[in-house]
């Protein structure tokens, strides 16, 4: 039987509310930072405008603390919480009417913003409420349960909803075209570029994407380098030309620098120093895998102002096997009657016969990124309803703390009081660097299990990297958490706090053994990604744990949002430049650094201040 609190309702369970509750506070976010990226590559935004647009998305959820004054002085918050819901399915529901408009990229930017800033502010409020609702004994319970709620509601983002646009993606376009490749032990073929042999079709059927062979033989031999990169600038810039896509962003040469002053010598002097190890004769880096082409083209013409994206990608099969140039075009009223093209490739690392199938689809993305924002809208409204009949009413959440005369009253009182509080420099180390490995490694950690090993990666598939982390890292990232709350719970977080500490970061060496070995077996990689993801959530329980310490007291809701603004920042500004550094160090010495910073981390935890029997269950609570 769980313990009473003399602030809440009790004839609602908490279980009612908590996990659906900060379920909700997760799916804007990864709407936002996640969904949202890949929706802008759907739609062919470029690479820099996504990494600059989403970053400025971040802001609100940096920058809350700055209106929290104003969540804990009117209203309540639990009438905040439905309100901020309310909002958050609006503006979900706007930009689904943006993503079809012409200038598509601004008026759906302006929609996320919104949804940032609302989702921002029922964080805050939602972060009170639980507060509010529930006893300090009762917070260490829940803290593991809201804590994988939240992490479930990231795999529901970028899993669920991804499949669901994915799948509406499909049911829009055109029929499916399979295109089988093998190789075999012939010597690889003289290749050159013609795509206009393949001559207009006269066809009265509906309409369908043609191809010029649905089979494509290579060859396990290499062919030279310097052939391959002919080939593939042909066939760019037969796309590039006829507006199938846009030149790509092209990257600095290798063995220039294109950074300015300092910067440049200052990354100069950090690949000469802890850049990888390069490894292997010269005639080998000068072979690659042999390539193949397959032209395509539509079969009837496209109507005025609309257009067919048409994606041609590996859909079973050997994944040694990949599209290195055409993979998206898009094809309107003005280009229809000209064939593009795909440039196929096999690894040179493949020994022996071999084969995969890849399928070219076509779909109206705009359709289908619309209608699964709608139904997300709608889904959020249904939270919102659930919520408004499912929170408790808290005692101390019955009234604003300020007379609705002078609701601004004291509007700085609540940051005064959080920067004098004892030792205020030892508490913001912690909250600004408990994380700093992790907020380095989260950002790497997907590229290192998809790049090619000869980049020092895992050469993992899609489906084998959803495996790790959407099966069994899930798994051991929710034990994780809920075994935290449960110790914590049981027997206070000072007892508790150093186990937390190592395990949440000593597992990260778990990335540098497989950056170091490069293990083959699948269950291997999948352990080591399973033992990381378990030592997170249960570390991560007294992170959460400690800022409800830091947040006591008479302003609990501004101060709690200071603390998780804090983490937003500490996260934020290592994760912005841990990828230029993997990209001068490489993943091996990366995964170094990464264990370097838990220093610093568990330097913070030795100077903090704590309670005793913080989340312990007492005689009061009981």
């Amino acid at each position: 039987m769980r313990p009473s609190s003399p602030n809440a309702d009790r004839t609602r369970t908490p279980w009612a509310w908590v996990p659906s509750l900060y379920f909700a506070q997760g799916i804007p976010y990864v709407v936002v930072m996640t969904v949202a990226v890949i929706m802008f590559k759907r739609l062919g935004v470029s690479n820099s405008q996504i990494a600059f647009y989403t970053s400025v998305l971040y802001l609100p959820w940096v920058i809350k603390p700055l209106w929290s004054p104003l969540v804990q002085r009117i209203g309540t918050r639990r009438g905040w919480v439905i309100v901020m819901q309310l909002l958050v399915g609006a503006g979900l529901g706007a930009a689904a009417l943006a993503i079809p408009a012409a200038d598509f990229v601004r008026y759906t930017l302006a929609a996320l913003a919104f949804v940032a800033v609302a989702s921002a502010t029922h964080d805050v409020a939602a972060d009170g409420f639980y507060l509010l609702a529930l006893s300090s004994h009762e917070q260490a319970w829940f803290v593991g349960i809201r804590s994988t709620a939240y992490r479930l509601a990231m795999i529901a983002g970028q899993g669920l909803l991804v499949m669901l646009a994915g799948q509406l993606e499909i049911s829009t376009g055109l029929p499916l075209v399979r295109i089988n490749v093998a190789a075999t032990t012939e010597t690889p073929r003289p290749l050159t570029a013609e795509p206009a042999s393949f001559a207009a079709i006269d066809d009265d059927g509906p309409q369908h994407v043609v191809a010029s062979s649905n089979k494509l033989q290579l060859s396990i031999g290499d062919r030279a380098k310097s052939d391959g990169e002919a080939l593939v600038a042909q066939v760019r810039k037969w796309n590039v030309d006829r507006g199938f896509y846009p030149a790509p962003e092209e990257a600095t040469p290798k063995g220039g620098n294109d950074s300015p002053g300092w910067l440049a010598r200052l990354e100069d002097w950090i690949r000469a120093r802890f850049g990888p190890q390069r490894s292997g004769d010269q005639a080998a880096s000068e072979q690659i895998g042999d390539l193949a082409i397959v032209y395509m083209r539509l079969a009837k013409s496209v109507p005025a102002g609309e257009e067919q994206v048409v994606q041609v990608g590996l859909s079973g099969g050997d994944p040694s096997f990949k599209v290195v140039e055409g993979e998206r075009f898009v094809v309107t009223d003005q280009n229809w009657t000209e064939p593009f093209a795909s440039l196929v490739q096999v690894e040179s690392e493949l020994d022996e016969p071999s084969s995969a199938t890849f399928e070219v689809r076509s779909g109206n993305l705009t359709l289908a990124w619309s209608a699964t924002f709608f139904i997300l809208a709608g889904l959020f409204g249904l939270v919102c309803l659930y919520h408004f009949f499912a929170l408790p009413h808290p005692a101390a959440d019955g009234q604003p703390t300020t007379a609705a005369s002078n609701p601004l009253g004291g509007f700085f009182e609540p940051f005064d009081d959080f920067f004098r509080k004892p030792r205020i420099l030892a508490l913001l180390a912690f909250l600004l660097l408990y994380r700093l490995p992790e907020s380095q490694l989260v950002k790497l950690a997907t590229p290192f299990l998809i790049d090619p090993r000869e980049k020092g990666g895992l050469a993992l598939t899609t489906g084998e990297v959803g495996f790790v982390y959407g099966t069994v890292g899930v798994l051991m990232l929710t034990l994780g958490g809920i075994i935290g709350g449960f110790v914590a719970a049981k027997h206070g977080l000072k007892r508790w706090l150093w186990p937390m500490a190592l395990i949440i970061h000593l597992p990260n060496a778990a990335f540098l053994f497989l950056a170091m070995a490069q293990p083959d077996d699948l269950w291997v990689i999948t352990a080591a990604v399973g033992v990381e993801q378990f030592g997170y959530g249960f570390g991560f329980t007294a992170y959460m744990l400690y800022c409800i310490y830091i947040a006591r007291g008479e302003h609990q809701t501004v101060h709690y949002a200071l603390c998780t603004g804090c983490m937003a920042l500490g996260m934020m500004i290592p994760g912005m430049w841990s990828g230029w550094l993997q990209q001068l160090i490489g993943y091996e010495h990366f995964f170094i650094w990464v264990m370097i910073c838990t220093i610093p981390s568990f330097a913070t935890v030795a100077f903090i201040p704590l309670d005793r029997d913080l989340g312990k269950k007492t005689e009061e609570a009981a």
